[in-house]
């Protein structure tokens, strides 16, 4: 991993004179400042935070290797539900972006890396601060924790099969202090796991509720990771109750079906966001933000992925997620998206409310109550679509529609298709209707493609990782 210098996003001005919501939101770039500055009070300590978080939502390098929507729009690519016409996000969608010297790869390595080394930085000034009260070190260091143990966890999906493939398999190296950049050799993905659950369990221990705005993590962020967590691993228990505790339990209480009619690009619109990466008219992605600049029909955006028609049918002409419109184009293009407006304002959502509501039913099923869930898919259900009737499926087949309901809830988003499909160890199949529909070589279960080789700057710099890693891989 390249040597990243100590570059703190602060401003002496907000250190002195603000601790508002819209400060913390645009902390000014300066020069490296002390530890004890930053962490001589708890509005320094927030600012830190905010600088992190900045960076989550800039553009890290160039094209379509951005941030954390970068990340989840190329997996949304890869999937049957969304086809590519070209240029950004191609080799992605042709599912080959993976070698070591690839943007995709580097890209996908380094940006968690410098966010974990920024969040180490956290860690230990708030752990050794003097000036911080010990609920003001709790509730930031909550959100620390909460915030390495999610880019571990994205590294985990990036850069390995899935937990239980083989939890002995290599995964990408640990670090825990900022003042160790490389040289770590590569955990297991047992040991990496375990890292992250331990991060997650103290963060939802000691966290708090607080937040500034719906771009901080904190303790409901802290139950919504874990679920996500818990999911991969198969945890079903612990994945249950935490998804329940993320969004409160009660699904018409955190539902807003109305917002999928205004161009889900505020986070503050309705009350079903948990996480978000903001823009704003002076921190901006601009052209670069996914998933709102791709499938947009503006003069504006890119207007490069279209929708797989066969997905647009499973909608009823009354179901509020129905934002499909006809081009008229007889092929791949015949169909876009209006779930996306773009601006150079739009925010992006990493966690929603509906996600947790799904986890939380594929859990109960998994645990043997089907009514549990059937009743709990429902309520999601009717309250998309008025006139939804419940199921009726059992077993497998049901199963399979809280499947289908998480794809019709969530595409466009967290690349839902190719996270499931790596999850459950499927395949992922094409069908004729894409620009290229993989026919002869579709990716099968546990199939390498669902991750990337380990990049070539990282084996050049870290003597701890085997040289010949990436010819088993």
């Amino acid at each position: 991993m390249e040597k990243i210098k100590y570059i703190i996003l602060l401003g002496f001005f907000a250190l002195i004179n603000s601790c508002t919501s819209n400060y913390l939101d645009t902390p000014q770039p300066t020069d490296s400042l002390a530890p004890d500055v930053v962490y001589s009070s708890y509005e320094g300590a927030k600012a830190h935070i905010a600088g992190i978080l900045r960076r989550t939502r800039g553009q890290f390098t160039d094209y379509d290797a951005g941030n954390v929507g970068s990340i989840y729009f190329a997996r949304e690519n890869k999937g049957n539900i969304s086809i590519n016409s070209g240029s950004w996000f191609q080799f992605d969608y042709a599912n080959e972006n993976r070698e070591p010297n690839f943007r995709r790869t580097v890209f996908s390595w380094r940006f968690p890396y410098y966010l974990i080394n920024r969040i180490n930085d956290v860690i230990e000034g708030v752990s050794a601060s003097t000036a911080l009260s010990p609920d003001q070190k709790n509730e930031l260091l909550g959100q620390a924790y909460t915030m390495r143990a999610f880019f571990y966890f994205e590294l985990s999906l990036e850069f390995q099969h899935t937990y239980n493939f083989d939890p002995n398999l290599p995964a990408p190296p640990i670090y825990t202090s900022s003042k160790v950049l490389e040289g770590a050799p590569m955990s297991t993905m047992k040991d990496l796991y375990a890292f992250i659950t331990n991060d997650l369990e103290k963060a939802i221990q000691i966290g708090s509720a607080n937040r500034g705005d719906k771009s901080y993590f904190n303790k409901n962020v802290s139950y919504a990771v874990a679920a996500r967590v818990y999911q991969v691993m198969g945890n079903w228990g612990k994945a249950k109750d935490y998804a329940t505790l993320a969004y409160g339990g009660n699904p018409t209480a955190v539902l807003s079906p109305e917002f999928y009619q205004s161009g889900f690009d505020d986070m503050n619109k309705g009350n079903e966001w948990l996480l978000a990466d903001p823009q704003q008219s002076d921190q901006s992605n601009y052209y670069y933000l996914a998933p709102h600049g791709f499938y947009t029909r503006t003069e504006s955006a890119y207007n490069n992925t279209y929708i797989n028609k066969s997905f647009v049918a499973l909608y009823s002409a009354t179901d509020v997620r129905n934002q499909f419109a006809k081009t008229t184009a007889t092929d791949y293009r015949m169909w876009y998206t209006k779930k996306f407006k773009f601006s150079f304002t739009a925010a992006f959502a990493i966690i929603r409310t509906p996600e947790m509501i799904l986890i939380q039913a594929e859990a109960m099923y998994k645990l043997g109550d089907e009514n549990g869930a059937h009743d709990l898919l429902y309520a999601l259900q009717k309250n998309r679509d008025p006139q939804a009737v419940k199921s009726s499926t059992t077993g497998n087949a049901f199963y399979e529609e809280i499947l289908l309901e998480r794809q019709k809830e969530l595409y466009g988003e967290i690349g839902v298709e190719w996270y499931d499909a790596k999850r459950l160890r499927r395949g992922l199949k094409r069908d004729s209707w894409h620009r290229l529909n993989m026919a002869s070589n579709p990716l099968l279960p546990d199939d390498k493609r669902f991750f990337l080789k380990i990049p070539q700057t990282e084996l050049d710099a870290n003597p701890n990782i085997p040289q010949d890693i990436n010819l088993s891989r």
